[in-house]
């Protein structure tokens, strides 16, 4: 009885086996999921805000293209853009509590408005709900020296502190960022 108990386990161990290896994965992703942190340490609790985003690629098409100025944008690729502040900060000069929000641009050709917004969860821009804006900031606009084909986020250290910077073909839009004190 022993020897069949253990011929039995054995036997649903191959099959439960041989199932998950029979299990079929979707291709790769093309717009890659990415993340940027301030300050970039590895601490929890010395971070001050992570942006989450998926990044698009221009493959021959213009930024304009993909992102129509005067138009809503999710500010990359399938889901919408969020960004978590583990402190109160200040977000473009506005004062922003901690949480997480989507975030979402209006881009422009001197400048875009960065958009937080409550609603979480969102596919694009297709349900975005400018009565869920919590701010919307002004971007400052420059022309990048080289040409990024994919779109990056980072946070950095700039002349009055941290900014996200927001880079994509040669835009490059820069929102300022720190700890409320």
């Amino acid at each position: 009885m022993k020897k069949f108990i253990k011929i039995a386990l054995i036997s649903a161990c191959f099959i439960f086996t041989a199932n998950l290896s029979a299990q079929k994965f979707s291709s790769l992703d093309q717009s890659p999921m990415d993340a940027a942190s301030y300050p970039s340490s590895y601490k929890i609790a010395d971070k001050l805000a992570k942006v989450t985003y998926s990044r698009p690629q221009l493959k021959g098409r213009s930024v304009s293209e993909l992102a129509p100025a005067g138009s809503v944008w999710r500010t990359g690729a399938n889901e919408s853009v969020e960004i978590t502040f583990y402190k109160d900060a200040t977000f473009g000069g506005t004062s922003v509590k901690a949480g997480t929000y989507s975030l979402f641009t209006i881009p422009g050709e001197k400048e875009w408005t960065v958009i937080l917004n409550k609603n979480l969860n969102q596919w694009g821009a297709y349900t975005y709900d400018k009565a869920a804006d919590l701010v919307r900031v002004k971007g400052t606009v420059s022309t990048g020296k080289e040409s990024l084909e994919n779109l990056s986020m980072i946070f950095h250290d700039g002349t009055t502190g941290p900014e996200l910077v927001m880079g994509w073909g040669t835009v490059i839009v820069t929102v300022p960022v720190s700890e409320k004190k």
